[in-house]
């Protein structure tokens, strides 16, 4: 086993661990360990709320969930040599739920899949779900069941949903200037169109005093993806993958966190990833002066890994940029894949499934969406697959009709919504 540079006890919070993570970014979180180019290590990982969400059958902490405190996140690592201008190398060696602990902690043998409510976070389609559920999901090795969707059984497709590397200060002004001016444009808007620096729940490593202030309150949210990585949710960042990414400052200052058991394709629920804690092996290098021997001056580029579930067969829905009201926009392929999605939780209803279990099942399970077409105006097209194995039942549509389900006991839904 690789060394562990960022160890965690599953009985302490994120806060009180033996080397401090962070949940900013910001170019002056100081590293938690420098290691050289060509070096393989291990970092424990919390699941991105920090144990806020629990194992039971109400939704009231998905209501409630803290999102100033997030991501949790491992690092910054430091790598030896690397300068801005490079790019650097990292390896997804391993990755996988929380070895052999099974306990109140996501990635102790469980994990679950919210919808977030629309006055905290919304989600893809946070106005056709405005309230708050969420999905229990029980890992039995590579495969997961939920008792709150019944007759479904998947592989996950472990990944990061969140790696990246800090950015310069020139970098973060440039977020937070844009950022600001697009909140502006709508400032009271729920959900809000961007989240600008927060102080409150900032975690920044061992920065302490007035040091601590002055970052804090320029620190970036690491909720959006950006040009150095970060909160991409790519399903197929998994066991094999490489990746390259644009180095901003002197040591890169890697740092992951925020892994998923299993995942759809745009997560759509925002909380739409089997969330889970568990342990990660990067091997790191660099390639120097890297940003301008191939044209990769942001965002990150990346070679998928090979495993993962191989599905064969599959049932796919489509969607056009026309609204449910039945207005015509022009060329959206956003709106597109929301209508495919909502044809799938439309089709899957008929079988006996809410339309909250279909919505958590389509941002759980490793569905796959595409853009189909983008250039036949006025209309974009959007694809969704849905993989039919993992159904106990048949779900492809046949003479004799759908076959009826029990849906169980349901997802479980938030009291007193708001």
């Amino acid at each position: 086993m690789p060394e562990v540079l960022f160890p965690l006890d599953s009985n302490k919070p994120f806060t009180e661990q033996e080397k401090i993570g962070h949940n900013r970014w910001h170019p002056e979180i100081p590293p938690v360990a420098t290691v050289k180019p060509g070096t393989t290590f291990r970092a424990d990982c919390r699941e991105w709320f920090d144990g806020a969400i629990k194992n039971d059958d109400s939704a009231d902490d998905i209501r409630d969930a803290p999102l100033h405190k997030v991501h949790a996140l491992a690092g910054p690592f430091a790598v030896e040599g690397a300068e801005p201008g490079d790019l650097l190398i990292v390896d997804i060696v391993d990755i996988g739920p929380i070895p052999q602990e099974e306990g109140p902690l996501a990635g102790q043998g469980w994990g679950y899949t919210g919808i977030f409510a629309q006055h905290n976070g919304g989600g893809f389609l946070t106005e056709q779900f405005p309230d708050a559920y969420k999905a229990i999901w029980d890992f039995q090795g590579s495969e997961c069941t939920s008792r709150h969707i019944p007759h479904v059984k998947f592989t996950g497709i472990h990944h990061p949903g969140l790696m990246g590397t800090a950015p310069s200060a020139k970098l973060l002004q440039k977020w937070n200037k844009r950022e600001g001016d697009l909140i502006a444009t709508d400032p009271h808007r729920q959900p809000p169109l961007a989240l600008p620096p927060e102080p409150e729940g900032a975690i920044l490593g061992s920065l302490s005093g007035e040091e601590f202030n002055r970052v804090a309150n320029e620190a970036a949210r690491t909720a959006p993806p950006r040009e150095n990585g970060g909160n991409q949710d790519i399903k197929n960042l998994t066991k094999g993958s490489r990746v390259f990414y644009p180095v901003y400052v002197p040591g890169a200052n890697l740092s992951v966190g925020d892994l998923h058991f299993s995942q759809g394709d745009g997560e759509i629920t925002f909380c739409g990833a089997i969330e889970m804690g568990g342990y990660i092996d990067l091997h790191v290098d660099i390639i120097k002066d890297g940003m301008e021997k191939y044209g990769v001056k942001e965002n990150a580029i990346f070679m998928p890994g090979r495993g993962g579930p191989v599905y064969s067969e599959w049932l796919a829905f489509s969607g056009t940029s026309v609204t449910l009201e039945g207005e015509q926009k022009y060329l959206d392929s956003q709106l597109a894949y929301q209508r495919a999605i909502l044809h799938a939780i439309d089709y899957l209803t008929q079988f006996g499934y809410s339309p909250e279990q279909a919505y958590l099942l389509l941002g759980a399970a490793p569905i796959e969406g595409r853009f189909s077409g983008v250039v036949d105006v006025p209309n974009s097209c959007a694809t969704v697959y849905l993989p039919t194995e993992i159904f106990d039942f048949d779900v492809r549509p046949g003479a004799d009709g759908p076959t009826k389900i029990d849906p169980g006991m349901g997802a479980p839904k938030s009291l007193n919504p708001s």
